[in-house]
């Protein structure tokens, strides 16, 4: 498709005459898709007028319920925002058929700017204070799901539940890729056709776990959006062959956790990354001044990479989730893996940061804006890191809140979140994710059951 096809809403429904449909929407604070199903004549005014989305979407909690004490529906008269077409965003939705396609909104307020609710927005502002000091941040995301069946309700992999199942290690097979041929070229098909630099597939640890990669880019806002929609193509694609896809961090008790890893440079204005040194390619003060921003924001700021109940099942001791705000040099232990361009052999360029605490179940734009916010601050006050971990001895670094509840109220009263978010929708999402909490606490399953009532 040509840019100029990609250019406008307008200039994507003219080359699809087909279309007589399009999807317009945003993602709430929990990545649900929200929005409105346009007639084609109507959809054609939503780029010079934008689409009234009611800003009260955003502050919903998991179940689409609104969050009262987020201050964004009753009391308010639950006002607008506007939503306006995000360039080059815009595709037909195969799982729907070819006279469906999509338009994917950026929320603004009435002066233009990114609407204080939104996620997305937040991020955005996130850039720009980088970009006042002349720098811009480069970031891909490793993102892994599950396929999955029903089995009476219950999620089993692709090839059914037994023993064997639970077993195998699928790492880098390429039997399990061939299995799923058809559902891996359509999604990667998508995903180009909508502009996400979706580079390769691989077959993860778990069965029918996937994982796929998103190129670099030095454009923070479309890599958010890129695992945002990314996973909205998995879920949609995987249902048109007929399976399940999650995002969930944790889908089984019994098998690895789905992950998304973050890698991130900041180049300057001259496109040299500032986290290298020029000569050697190796790691310049600026990135341990990023490294200690994130260590000492991660205690506080855990509920963005682990906003769910689910998320915590990720964290245990030798899991591939840290427990602990460490670093360390080439340490895939550590919740910070710093990688040396110079050693790899991809010199400054290559040099950067890898975070490895977000699940999969993350909204892009709160993890990136933590992530990004944090390594700002650091280099900003221009502190170092404590000293690398022991990669013998990987939770000898300032514990995490691995607790849902624990996270929620140390993002509540966090200064370094407030300054990273602004105080405004760091409350709103503390809000969403109490009221999830305890819909969860105020639920009894099964197991308890099974548990205590032949006991006590």
């Amino acid at each position: 498709m040509s840019t100029d096809e990609q250019a406008s809403l307008a200039a994507f429904l003219a080359a699809h005459p087909q279309v007589d449909r399009v999807e317009a929407f945003v993602f709430d604070v929990a990545g649900a898709v929200k929005g409105k199903w346009l007639a084609r004549d109507k959809a054609g005014s939503v780029d010079a007028k934008g689409l009234p989305i009611p800003l009260s979407v955003f502050a919903q909690d998991v179940w689409g319920c609104d969050v009262a004490e987020a201050g964004l529906a009753f009391g308010t008269g639950d006002p607008d925002g506007v939503g306006f077409p995000v360039a080059g965003r815009f595709a037909l939705v195969p799982w729907l058929g070819d006279k469906v396609a999509q338009a994917f909104l950026s929320l603004r307020d009435g002066d233009g700017a990114p609407a204080v609710a939104d996620p997305r927005g937040a991020l955005e502002t996130i850039v720009g204070r980088y970009a006042a000091r002349g720098l811009t941040p480069v970031v891909a995301v490793e993102l892994e799901f599950y396929l999955y069946r029903l089995d009476n309700g219950v999620p089993v992999p692709p090839s059914g539940g037994g023993a064997a199942s639970w077993r195998r290690n699928d790492t880098l097979s390429t039997s399990a890729l061939a299995d799923h041929q058809a559902l891996i070229d359509a999604i990667l098909a998508a995903a180009h056709g909508i502009g996400i630099p979706a580079d390769g597939v691989i077959s993860e640890a778990g069965p029918g776990q996937f994982e796929l990669n998103i190129l670099h880019r030095a454009d923070a806002l479309a890599v958010a959006d890129d695992a945002m929609l990314l996973r909205r193509i998995v879920r949609g694609l995987a249902a048109q062959h007929g399976l399940g896809a999650t995002f969930m961090a944790k889908p089984y008790g019994e098998a690895s956790g789905s992950g998304m890893h973050i890698h991130a440079s900041v180049n300057d204005a001259s496109g040299a990354n500032v986290l290298a040194d020029a000569e050697t390619g190796a790691p310049a003060p600026a990135l341990f001044h990023a490294v200690a921003g994130l260590v000492a924001a991660m205690p506080e700021t855990m509920l963005a990479f682990a906003p769910n109940a689910n998320s915590f099942r990720r964290f245990r001791p030798d899991a591939h989730a840290p427990v602990s705000a460490g670093w360390g040099h080439d340490d895939r232990s550590a919740a910070i893996r710093v990688i040396d361009g110079a050693k790899v052999g991809g010199g400054a360029k290559a040099t950067r940061i890898e975070h490895r605490i977000s699940g999969a179940d993350v909204n892009a734009y709160l993890a990136l804006g933590a992530m990004l916010g944090a390594m700002l601050q650091g280099i900003e006050a221009g502190q170092m890191p404590p000293p690398p971990q022991d990669p013998l001895n990987p939770g000898a670094g300032a514990p995490l809140p691995v607790e849902w509840g624990a996270a929620i109220e140390r993002f509540a009263g966090s200064a370094l979140a407030a300054d990273i978010f602004g105080e405004r929708l760091r409350d709103i999402v503390v809000a969403c994710k109490r009221q999830d909490r305890a819909a969860f606490l105020s639920h009894i399953d099964r197991f308890e059951y099974e548990t205590y009532l032949p006991l006590l």
